[in-house]
């Protein structure tokens, strides 16, 4: 049984965008550890002092954010990470939605729709057109262009980019992945984490498409200089340049969205934790610690050879076939009893191709769930390894976050603090809820990222008053202690 753990929520800074990454570092002569602020429309702040100051501010590189008339949007700034010798050599990275490269979206193959696909497409088990289809005319064809960008920390105090190091372009405006990326203490590698390109459930499943870069775990080895500063606009592996394919290896397949990932020291060895956000029924976390990456020309080759690489020991999380540890399912109200929702598996086939090949879940959380001390969950937004001593019970656990409680009963909204364990039998682990006393009156408070310090020992959480990036400065960054 997991402990039931209260923590408190300490302010440290408020009206802030929306907060996307959380994370700290030293600045290249400063002698302490600041806490790093990224927000979705593009600003980096840090905190000295406790004073809130600008690292850096890249508005007018960010993409027009509010898609379509809504104002919910998942593109923006999304991936902040500063390279280990950060302190030395100045250097930092950036994963961010481009202005002025708004696209039309992606169209299915036209038997089925001369419209385009809706914003969020749903397959019909029924009709084997929507089961196989095919991204077409992507170079038109296509919502925006990520773009991951090497910068540098001049000796003045000014960043300045150096270089980019991909050109993605996406079908769809969502699942872009958040907090995406990271470096592995283990390689010293970049460790990017993207979604499978959006709408609703990988229309085009990308993510087990060896040469879809969409819905992957990538790492890049940034130490490789490729000599190509403006890499061309890609989606698939095939199209990137010699070069740049050396760079490349591939970490994992299968993931459907994904809040980053977090490496845990255990003794001599990092235990790798990875958030997949779920479709219509659950939210997952996923535990790995040994796992055999692909070099990309080494994909590429036998895709030429028309060969499977040798995948094991490759890490598979299952979608589109698998979400979490449930088949696919689109699920569909039943009229006389709302509380019956008929569930309807989605791919089958796809579920039986990965169902020996995919890893199994270390959690699971559902969007509907009866149970006594449990939540229904809306999107995991943040997941991240506890290695203090502040909070005893939760010290060596993983603690994630979920947007938002899925209540029946009316606003406000509330974001859930969650944990869970490692099992030493291996089984899929229980989670617990953290309460947190502070009282957000009648504002709501999405939780919208989760983020550590260093060494593990510190929690930082991202709330935001609004579900809508076009909603202002309604941000405030807590500590959660003790």
């Amino acid at each position: 049984m997991l402990k039931k753990v209260k923590v408190s929520l300490r302010p440290i800074v408020g009206k802030i965008n929306l907060p996307t990454v959380l994370k700290t570092a030293i600045l290249p002569g400063d002698s302490m550890e600041r806490l790093f602020i990224a927000t979705q429309v593009g600003e980096i702040f840090y905190i000295k002092n406790g004073v809130i100051r600008t690292f850096l501010d890249i508005r007018p590189r960010i993409i027009k954010l509010g898609f379509s008339g809504g104002r919910y949007d998942e593109r923006g700034l999304l991936g902040l990470a500063f390279h280990p010798g950060f302190y030395y050599n100045g250097l930092f990275y950036l994963h961010y939605s481009v202005a002025g490269t708004q696209g039309p979206g992606a169209l299915p193959s036209s038997e089925v729709s001369r419209q385009g696909l809706p914003e969020f497409f749903k397959p019909n088990p029924c009709d084997p057109r929507t089961l196989n289809l095919k991204w077409v005319n992507r170079e038109i064809q296509y919502d925006h262009i990520d773009t991951v960008e090497e910068w540098i920390l001049q000796s003045n105090g000014q960043p300045q980019k150096r270089r980019t190091l991909l050109n993605l372009r996406r079908p769809f405006f969502n699942h872009n992945g958040v907090n995406s990326l990271n470096f592995s203490p283990e390689t010293g590698k970049l460790v990017l984490t993207t979604g499978d390109g959006g709408s609703g459930y990988d229309p085009f499943n990308s993510s087990q498409d060896d040469m879809e870069i969409a819905g992957k775990i990538i790492e890049i080895d940034v130490a490789k200089n490729t000599f190509i500063n403006n890499p061309p606009v890609v989606t698939r592996f095939n199209e990137l340049p010699a070069p740049i394919q050396e760079t490349l290896t591939v970490i994992a397949k299968g993931v459907r969205n994904i809040p980053g990932i977090s490496f845990q020291r255990f003794y001599n060895q990092y235990i790798k934790y990875v958030g997949i956000v779920g479709q219509d029924l659950v939210e997952s976390i996923f535990s790995f610690v040994h796992y055999k990456s692909i070099p990309v020309p080494q994909l590429i080759q036998a895709s030429l050879m028309k060969s499977e690489p040798d995948q094991e020991g490759f890490i598979n999380f299952g979608w589109r076939g698998w979400e979490g540890a449930f088949p696919t399912s689109i699920i569909r109200g039943c009229s006389g009893n709302p509380t019956l929702d008929e569930k309807t598996i989605a791919y089958y086939n796809d579920a039986v191709k990965t169902s020996v090949q995919r890893l199994q879940p270390l959690t699971s959380y559902l969007h509907k769930d009866p149970r006594p001390g449990k939540f229904g969950g809306t999107a995991l937004t943040g997941v991240q390894s506890y290695m203090g001593n502040g909070i005893p019970d939760l010290t060596g656990s993983v603690v994630f976050t979920d947007f938002a409680r899925d209540e029946e009963s009316q606003p406000p909204n509330r974001g859930v603090l969650a944990y869970t364990r490692v099992r030493p039998d291996c089984k899929l682990s229980d989670f617990s809820v953290i309460e947190t006393d502070y009282n957000f009156g009648s504002q709501s408070a999405y939780y919208a990222s989760l983020g550590t310090n260093l060494d593990q020992t510190r929690l930082y959480l991202g709330v935001y008053g609004s579900m809508n990036v076009t909603d202002l400065n309604q941000g405030t960054i807590f500590e959660i202690v003790p």
